[in-house]
């Protein structure tokens, strides 16, 4: 999982500024069924998780997974008013929760998919190392239990641009083409002063790759009804 240290005090900021739609991911999340207990992979500063269990009280259990402690902190002040979430500091390719549940997801924290109207889908991971990627879908799929569902998210193809957020910073990111991915820089300045600025590499899967990947760790994908407008959705067998 991508170390996002040196942006977490900038996080909120940037992502509540049109970045994210907070409000259709949970709609997505919740719509795709019922389900009971809910993990949430790379939960960063629990936007998302704060969005859900204030919508949706009753979940009886709600996890939250994270690599990078300043976030976790964030995440922790935010959601401490919900004794139904609880925040663990973990990486994915080595985490034990002694539990399973009904839902998992991640909406860009480790895995997603980038969907263009001019090519096939690909999936993008924060672990840059094949056999990573391995031993984290293994992970998740110890962690899921037979019937219940792993949603990753989707989104736009990636840019580079700039543009002013809410505050009137300016936050802008660009793309470096790597072997098998990409490194993305982050960067939010202040009349040209730099406040922020964070480097991470990604891993690309084919769609292929990736159904492969995940099949192989009994994630089933339905090709007619697994892709929705915020998710692509896969079946544990």
């Amino acid at each position: 999982m991508g170390d996002y240290t040196n942006m977490s005090a900038y996080y909120d900021m940037i992502m509540t500024s049109g970045y994210y739609d907070y409000q259709k991911i949970v709609d997505n999340i919740v719509g795709n069924g019922n389900f009971g207990d809910v993990l949430e992979l790379g939960c960063g500063t629990g936007l998302i998780l704060q969005e859900l269990v204030t919508r949706h009280p009753a979940i009886p259990k709600i996890t939250g997974i994270d690599l990078t402690s300043a976030m976790l902190r964030i995440a922790s002040e935010r959601v401490q008013p919900y004794p139904n979430i609880s925040l663990q500091r973990q990486n994915v390719t080595q985490f034990d929760l002694q539990a399973t549940y009904d839902l998992a997801f991640s909406y860009g924290g480790v895995w997603y998919f980038v969907v263009d109207v001019d090519n096939e889908p690909f999936m993008v991971s924060h672990l840059p190392d094949h056999d990573d990627n391995v031993r984290g879908i293994e992970r998740v799929a110890s962690h899921v239990h037979a019937g219940g569902r792993l949603l990753l998210g989707i989104q736009g193809p990636h840019y580079d641009y700039q543009r002013p957020i809410k505050t009137g910073n300016v936050y802008a990111q660009k793309i470096e083409p790597a072997d098998d991915g990409f490194t993305k820089h982050y960067y939010l300045t202040d009349h040209g002063e730099t406040l922020m600025a964070q480097t991470i590499r990604y891993r690309v899967y084919t769609l292929e790759q990736a159904l492969e990947l995940l099949a192989e760790h009994g994630f089933q994908f339905d090709r007619t009804n697994g892709i929705g407008s915020h998710f692509f959705e896969f079946q544990k067998t």
